[in-house]
């Protein structure tokens, strides 16, 4: 991907929107992800209300670099500033190492609060890329804004065709909001 297409056109889109950013840095992850980490002295009005003005900066970028370079799709970029997207990553992060601890005691699946697919990818990943998390397996269901992740065993038997009853988790969990 061509990172300086990206800065220019994120730095176009700042500048029209009035949001004024110092810095960014555009790193590629291994998994094709396109990070970008902006600093701004105004962070605040660049991530509004629960990061919704961030989201809404994000999904401009990706369509807008999505029709200049004729892609298929959008491609996998993550905005973040000043690291309010990486500490809600690692507070998701931290909320399923706590909900492995009950399935651990308990041998009940339970399931997250819903959140956005790229929530729930960060979560997924971490789980099977987490050495003290080896015993554990994750999975994504339910629908739309209300599909979550159930969090349980690895070597629970799941018949074909039977319906997950997994215990829910409490609503004030601190995963409300999570977009990307």
């Amino acid at each position: 991907m061509d990172t300086a297409l990206i800065q220019e056109t994120l730095g176009e889109l700042l500048s029209f929107l009035n949001l004024r950013a110092d810095d960014m840095k555009i790193t590629e992850e291994g998994d094709g992800v396109i990070r970008i980490d902006i600093n701004s002295p105004e962070p605040s009005r660049l991530i509004g209300w629960h990061g919704e003005t961030l989201n809404a900066v994000q999904h401009l970028l990706k369509s807008i670099i999505r029709a200049h370079e004729k892609l298929d799709r959008s491609p996998f970029i993550v905005l973040d500033v000043d690291g309010y997207r990486k500490a809600q990553e690692e507070k998701v992060c931290r909320i399923a190492e706590q909900k492995a601890d009950f399935v651990r005691r308990t041998g009940s699946r339970i399931a997250l609060a819903p959140m956005s697919p790229y929530f729930r990818r960060v979560v997924h990943l971490y789980v099977a890329n987490s050495p003290q998390l080896q015993d554990l397996t994750t999975e994504s269901v339910g629908e739309g804004e209300y599909r979550q992740i159930v969090l349980r065993l690895k070597g629970e038997k799941v018949q074909s065709g039977e319906e997950l009853s997994p215990v829910i988790a409490e609503a004030d969990e601190g995963l409300e909001n999570l977009n990307i």
